[in-house]
């Protein structure tokens, strides 16, 4: 095989991939703005582990998730306080706030409660 053997085969392939829309680049605001919003399962784990990383507090539960004009609402249930018996452990409830790709905006605790206590309290 000769050199000017495997050029013909190099240029076809260049021409395929030109045929494909391989040659043509978009700018990366475009692809910025057209990433795709993050789904809401990958949302709430990372909520409640981005959550744990700031406050140093467990994670017990996501209990909720809420698609919001500018991303993601999430509560989610953290331990706050461990005591005997376990049935006692002071519980709080956050709500954290993402973008649409998930990426934390902010986080507030909304309430604060025995394990043991129900919604009437």
């Amino acid at each position: 095989m000769t050199a000017s053997d495997s050029q013909p085969a190099k240029r076809s392939a260049k021409t395929g991939s030109e045929r494909a829309g391989g040659g043509h680049r978009r700018p990366a605001a475009a692809k910025a703005r057209s990433r795709p919003t993050a789904e809401p399962l990958q949302v709430a784990s990372q909520a409640a582990e981005q959550l744990q990383a700031l406050t140093g507090r467990d994670s017990e539960a996501v209990t909720g998730i809420e698609r919001t004009d500018d991303g993601w609402a999430v509560q989610v249930e953290v331990l706050e306080l461990r005591r005997v018996p376990t049935t006692t452990d002071m519980l709080a409830l956050y709500e954290v706030q993402t973008d649409s790709r998930g990426e934390l905006q902010g986080y507030r605790r909304l309430r604060r409660y025995a394990r043991g206590a129900s919604d009437d309290e």
